[in-house]
């Protein structure tokens, strides 16, 4: 299995063995370079690439299930457009999972409250979603999820179990993290971008040529265009006999602890 810990232990002792090598017969120093950089290459893709499992094993989607169920998650919340998602959901009999950030929490406390009362999911998705996340140390990251999840108990009364990680990026400080908090990370094989583009036709096609049983998707609940897709969404699964259900019934996994 590709790890963080087996790549990094491979790398060394190639250093060590062209280091070793070197003392009998001079080896070019690009070969050095060369051996870094790929290094570096491999922890950059299996730190930007959920699935891969590299730092933290991730539940990105159920590949054993064969009937057509599909779990939907919404990230970056709440937000004044997580009202209109609920609508949306509502209409169709649709559960979702929503990944909350901390600061977002404390702004609309009451839209949150909606969202749970309505028998949809909380999950952990940090407390300031900054932009130098994945640089922080794992104290830091650590004060992050625990500051969130006390927000989050504040409505499910329970202890929150789910995690994902901002741009769904892993390193090595939130692995050590985790082991404090004992978050599961969640992750997704069905990405809209819909945070990243608000052409919603091309987020729609996106997402529906990727569906299959089993599949997690990730949306938004910060944009006017993420709602329509979503319905529009909906329908398709609906026209195609696809059942949306809960990551824990997907996935087996409870979503809190007592």
């Amino acid at each position: 299995m590709i790890t963080h810990k087996n790549i990094s232990l491979f790398f060394i002792f190639l250093l060590l063995l062209l280091f070793l090598l070197n003392l009998y017969n001079a080896i070019h120093f690009l070969w050095f370079v060369l051996i870094i950089l790929a290094w570096i290459g491999i922890n950059a893709f299996g730190s930007a690439r959920i699935s891969s499992n590299y730092h933290v094993k991730a539940f990105c989607n159920n590949p054993l299930e064969k009937e057509k169920k599909i779990a939907l998650t919404f990230d970056d919340g709440p937000s004044v457009y997580t009202l209109q998602v609920l609508k949306v959901l509502k209409k169709y009999n649709a559960k979702a999972t929503f990944f909350c950030i901390g600061k977002n929490i404390e702004t609309y406390p009451e839209i949150l409250q909606k969202v749970i009362d309505e028998g949809h999911l909380g999950g952990n998705h940090s407390y300031s979603h900054s932009k130098f996340f994945d640089f922080y140390n794992a104290k830091k990251i650590t004060q992050e999820l625990q500051k969130t999840d006390e927000l989050l108990e504040k409505f499910t009364s329970k202890k929150i179990n789910f995690f994902r990680p901002p741009y769904g990026v892993t390193t090595p400080s939130i692995r050590r993290a985790l082991k404090v908090t004992g978050h599961k990370v969640i992750g997704w094989n069905i990405r809209s971008l819909d945070g990243g583009t608000t052409d919603e036709e091309l987020i729609l096609n996106r997402i529906k040529k990727r569906v299959s049983p089993g599949g997690i998707v990730l949306l938004h609940d910060t944009g006017a265009h993420s709602v329509w897709v979503l319905e529009q969404f909906l329908q398709f699964l609906q026209q195609n006999n696809y059942q949306v259900v809960s990551i824990e019934e997907l996935l087996s996994l409870k979503a809190y602890e007592d």
